[in-house]
């Protein structure tokens, strides 16, 4: 997420804004397909054209966002269950990955992080391990979050975190 001269880096990714290429420091090869490079594209452009707002440190459910109930389902199933099924026996590697992302671990549930996806649009991702019950898993936005993205564009955000986290964890 850091921004280094002229380059932004989130999520694994570095951005050099004189050039436009976007590399990736989690894989070897840092080149991007170009579904993955359009899907970048798409949200950068969109946050490029935000005002910056304070934070609100109120934590939001992504069915709170403006519209969110009516993605709430496929947010579940894209961004939030993979978090449990991956994480919920080891849920320490959460946050191995996370600090791969930049990443701070916070108090919440039994394990949970910040994790920086886009300046001023961290996620948090809270566990609960898998015990007498299955893992289960949240993803919380700042409610400040729908200033810098359209609701589809932060369920695409909040996917690609999970996708980045999965993609971190091999990277040991």
């Amino acid at each position: 997420m850091a921004g280094l001269g002229g380059c932004l880096e989130f999520l694994g990714y570095v951005l050099d804004s004189e050039s436009g290429e976007i590399s990736d420091s989690l894989r070897k090869t840092g080149d991007l397909d170009k579904v993955e490079f359009e899907v970048l594209r798409i949200l950068l452009a969109h946050y490029s054209k935000s005002e910056p707002v304070e934070r609100a440190g109120k934590l939001v459910r992504f069915a709170d966002l403006p519209g969110g109930h009516a993605y709430e389902q496929a947010f579940l199933q894209r961004a939030v269950q993979p978090i449990a099924d991956v994480f919920g026996d080891e849920p320490e590697k959460l946050v191995e990955a996370a600090e791969r992302l930049n990443g701070r671990v916070l108090a919440y549930g039994d394990f949970s992080v910040e994790i920086p996806a886009l300046p001023r649009i961290p996620l948090v991702i809270v566990l609960w391990r898998a015990d007498e019950f299955p893992a289960t898993a949240t993803i919380l936005y700042d409610e400040t979050a729908s200033n810098y993205l359209p609701t589809e564009d932060l369920a695409v955000l909040g996917e690609l975190t999970t996708a980045r986290l999965l993609q971190a964890l091999d990277k040991k």
